[in-house]
């Protein structure tokens, strides 16, 4: 039975509706990822599957007590008390989940203790990071027959997160999640769908996949519509010219072509992409930063920042990494000077122009208008000498005029990043300081992002949990070991995991274990044995090589068709029982196209080799 069910759903705030006749369904079991532009409609549609707002039009099924829960985008401001209350507060009452309290009790300490908040302290005193972990806890408390996760990885840190991913996967919970963080959802997503222009398309294969075929999909629409304008033009063409005969059959093309005209006008196009441009000041000094043993801590606390040493250059892309409260915001306060190091010697160099982003986004004011967070209530911004509207500017950043006028605490997360990248990028410079960039936006502007700071030639310094963000940008990391101790590795954080391993190797050699990377070396004398290697291929082989290409495209074409018919929303009206077995069908033939072409692949080198 569906866990949960919707049909013909549809929602609109006044505009454009925000989902359209959905037909979806979610199995028990499944770990289904939710994908779609920021201001999409993807929390719209977790707050209608979780009964907090009602469709404008449809159905929502959900099997007589089951209990939805959902962890918000957003940290709510009306939680408070100590953090075993708020964890407790989840619980579901004892009337609908039948339990002993001292099993109510280890369950809550549990969460406590595996994700790392304290107890005892109050909440509003936490940290970011440190209230997301404890409202996490209060969601996985109630043991909720479906998850709702909207961005569960922001302000966590990569421990938490790491943790997050496993108790996920070995607790078999059933999931509908959003993320930006791709490490994230390839791990866990065993479906994947998407909401675009307010229709919902099923994607059943793995992240890597789904985005070459949503280019192909994307190329393909493109076409359509190509000959479907120039249908229309040349009908209009033809209407221009005058009918001359008023006969039926000219009538009913006539009608047809108010029917193409109504479908051009409903039409709804794919959201542009962001235009991130950068404002670079001129260049800084070769040396940019030059810390000699520096050592910081507040008054009365414990060192955040000991013997710390490094020499920051020109064109240097550093990420930091480390837990939540290791002191990661303080320690760029010390290196830009906001602080002053408690011992040791820090050296700025010449013409440095720095720009900060904020991880709390506190640059921006929610009473203002979009528009007068960017231009400060003037009309013109000045990018790179050259004046431009502010209205122009932001559409840059995929604010229409309507919604550049409007207050900015009505913007979603992703929104307030982007306006905070709109208002930094005005600005000139040369070393800038990214906060948690990633959080909430979306991954067409991600990979914009990540493409802007590859080609960036000043100096960057980013806090980041995103594992894929790390290796895609940044040259180096420093990492927060703990007592204070920070560690400069090369390259990002697969890098940084490769380098703890070898670290790790050599501890347990040194220990007296043998070396597994160490080769053996063989005796004077001892025989070699010989590979036999084949001079060509077996006459099963070879006939196994040409049926393959045809048992290829067999597969592709049945993977085609279930693919249109999990997209298609009459099958969920009339075939909704069959889903679960589609669904099946496709996993299995996925697998074996994924295994036919990898063994074509396998024959076709080995015939390439032997007759060479």
């Amino acid at each position: 039975m569906a866990l949960l069910s919707l049909l013909d759903v549809s929602l609109s705030f006044g505009g454009p509706a925000v989902l359209e006749n959905l037909n979806f369904q979610i199995d028990p079991g499944e770990r289904v990822c939710l994908l779609g532009r920021n201001g999409a409609g993807k929390s719209s549609l977790m707050r209608v599957i979780s009964g907090e707002i009602k469709p404008d039009r449809g159905d929502v099924f959900r099997p007589g007590g089951a209990v939805y829960t959902r962890l918000t985008q957003e940290i709510p401001d009306d939680v408070i008390g100590v953090v075993r209350d708020v964890v407790s507060s989840g619980l579901r009452p004892n009337a609908d989940h039948h339990e002993e309290d001292w099993e109510r009790d280890v369950r809550v300490d549990d969460l406590i203790a595996r994700l790392q908040v304290p107890a005892e302290a109050d909440f509003a005193a936490l940290s970011g990071g440190l209230k997301r972990r404890a409202l996490l806890a209060r969601a996985l408390a109630g043991q909720p027959d479906l998850l709702l996760l909207d961005e569960p990885t922001n302000h966590l840190d990569l421990d938490s997160i790491l943790w997050l991913e496993n108790f996920l996967l070995t607790e078999k919970l059933s999931l509908f999640f959003v993320t930006h963080d791709r490490a994230f959802l390839r791990k866990l997503a065993t479906r994947i769908v998407e909401l675009d222009r307010g229709k919902l398309t099923s994607w059943s294969c793995d992240y890597d996949t789904f985005l070459v075929r949503k280019d192909e999909l994307l190329l393909a629409e493109e076409k359509q519509r190509a000959a479907f304008d120039k249908k229309l033009a040349q009908e209009e063409e033809w209407l221009r010219r005058g009918v001359k005969a008023r006969r039926t059959r000219d009538m009913g093309r006539v009608a047809r072509l108010k029917e193409m005209r109504g479908e051009r006008k409903a039409r709804r196009e794919v959201a542009g992409t962001v235009n991130l441009r950068m404002t670079e000041a001129g260049r800084s000094g070769v040396k940019v930063i030059d810390a000699e043993k520096i050592s910081f801590g507040y008054p009365g606390g414990p060192l955040l920042v000991r013997d710390f040493s490094t020499v920051i250059t020109r064109g240097d892309k550093l990420g930091l990494i480390g837990p939540n409260g290791a002191g990661k915001t303080t320690f760029i306060k010390l290196l830009l000077g906001a602080l002053k190091p408690t011992a040791g010697t820090l050296k700025h160099g010449t013409q440095m122009e720095v720009l900060y982003f904020d991880q709390m986004r506190a640059q921006i004011d929610g009473d203002k208008s979009v528009a007068e967070n960017i231009a400060d209530g003037n009309e013109t911004v000045t990018i790179n000498g050259k004046t431009r509207h502010v209205i122009s500017y932001l559409q840059d950043f995929l604010f229409e005029p309507d919604r550049a006028r409007t207050p900015a605490r009505v913007l979603s997360g992703g929104e307030r990043n982007r306006l905070l990248l709109a208002r930094l990028f005005t600005k000139p410079a040369n070393v800038l300081v990214l906060d948690e960039p990633t959080n909430d936006l979306d991954a067409e502007t991600l990979d914009l992002l990540e493409n802007l700071l590859v080609e960036y030639e000043g100096t960057l310094i980013v806090v980041s949990h995103d594992r894929d963000f790390l290796d895609n940008v940044v040259t180096g990391t420093l990492v927060f070991e703990g007592d204070g101790r920070i560690t400069e590795y090369v390259g990002g954080y697969s890098d940084w995991m490769a380098e703890k391993a070898k670290q790790a190797a050599k501890a347990v050699t040194g220990a007296g274990v043998a070396d597994p990377d160490r080769v053996a070396t063989k005796s004077p004398g001892a025989a070699t044995p010989a590979t036999a290697k084949p001079k060509k291929l077996t006459n099963k082989e070879r006939a196994e090589l040409e049926a393959l290409p045809a048992r290829i495209e067999a597969l592709e074409t049945e993977q085609a068709e279930l693919v249109a018919k999990l997209g298609d929303p009459d099958f969920y009206k009339n075939e909704a029982a069959k889903f679960a077995a589609v669904k099946a069908r496709l996993d299995e033939v996925e697998a074996e196209h994924a295994a036919a072409f990898a063994r074509w692949e396998e024959l076709e080198s080995l015939a390439a080799t032997l007759d060479s």
